[in-house]
């Protein structure tokens, strides 16, 4: 496996749920720096800055965000497994997203998830 470099992103998040016929709201770019917006048949999924989202909408929150610093290859393999193996061993829940040039791995037990990464032999930058 790979060794990674990851950056802890400064700031808190939200993952919220919408309808799957909404339009993506702008609250959801309006925190400024990091968001994400992924739509399905089942669902709107957007991943913002946790003070931007209104009261009401379901969703959950303290979140924080490991960028895996990239750019990657499409034919790199391992990305991202390299950092869900050892965050899985340690009991730490992720949620996953990937971009064009990396990938970004979502926890809330921080602590626990730079020790875990770290302990397997990546480098852990704060911002």
């Amino acid at each position: 496996m790979p060794q990674l470099n990851l950056i802890l992103l400064k700031g808190r998040f939200a993952i919220c749920r919408l309808l799957p016929d909404e339009t993506a709201p702008e609250w959801a770019s309006s925190g400024g720096g990091f968001y994400s917006v992924t739509r399905t048949g089942a669902e709107l999924s957007i991943v913002c800055a946790e003070n931007a989202v209104p009261p009401g909408v379901k969703c959950e929150r303290a979140w924080r965000i490991f960028e895996i610093e990239g750019p990657f290859d499409f034919a790199a393999t391992g990305i991202l497994v390299s950092a869900a193996r050892p965050l899985a061993e340690a009991g730490v829940p992720i949620f996953a997203i990937s971009t064009f040039d990396t990938d970004y791995v979502l926890v809330k037990q921080v602590e626990n998830a730079v020790r875990a990464l770290e302990s397997a032999g990546h480098r852990v930058k704060r911002c």
